[in-house]
């Protein structure tokens, strides 16, 4: 399997963006395709403890750790795995961004509809384009995060967002309680029944989306 992996980093500059979130159930969803990991480098190990307390169903996606070097365990899990996941510290200075960003196919980006989160996007804009001077082929998207139909911010943010400087998916994902209701039971939203079908339909458009890009 080596040389066919995709591997995807979930980055940003601020925390509390739903990173973590969008990289597991993204994960799953993979899983539901192919072999597919997570690689926790966020040294909050958000991933990691969901991964304690997530039942073993058939999908479940295998989460690691990083202990030591990043491309050491990236090259282990792209023998063993077609999708990998790389969950990113929240800053675009930590070690284990620029790692990642070095290394992976795509960078996607969960942006949600607020200025604090635009402003810290400028910042991402930069570290992907130092990033493309040694690494030209790589693709880095904005996923927007949690929007709210209702607030004037989530329908005009796709127009206040093309002057960020990076491509925007054109699949997005809404608020949903079903999201945090998963994560703290262990699981997906692909695991929560009808209750998580329009939030599992938003991973699988991303999913589409990145992997024919």
């Amino acid at each position: 399997m080596a040389g066919s992996s995709l591997l995807i980093a979930m980055m940003g500059n601020k925390g509390g963006t739903g990173k973590t979130t969008l990289a597991v159930n993204m994960a799953v969803g993979l899983m539901r395709r192919a072999p597919s990991a997570l690689l926790d480098l966020d040294p909050q190990r958000s991933a990691w403890q969901w991964s304690r307390i997530a039942e073993r169903a058939a999908h479940a996606a295998h989460v690691y750790e990083c202990h030591g070097d990043v491309d050491e365990v990236v090259a282990n899990l792209k023998e063993r795995y077609q999708y990998v996941v790389l969950d990113c510290p929240p800053s675009v200075h930590a070690r284990e961004t620029r790692d990642a960003l070095r290394l992976c196919d795509y960078a996607l980006v969960p942006v949600q509809p607020s200025p604090m989160d635009l402003w810290a996007t400028l910042s991402v804009v930069e570290a992907v384009s130092a990033a493309r001077r040694e690494h030209p082929r790589l693709k880095a998207y904005i996923v927007l995060n949690q929007l709210e139909a209702q607030t004037v911010l989530s329908r005009d943010i796709r127009e206040v967002i093309d002057e960020v400087g990076l491509a925007v998916l054109r699949g997005d994902v809404r608020r949903r309680a079903i999201y945090r209701n998963a994560m703290a039971e262990g699981k997906t939203v692909f695991d929560m029944g009808g209750a998580g079908r329009e939030a599992a339909a938003e991973i699988e458009r991303l999913l589409t989306e990145v992997i024919a890009a």
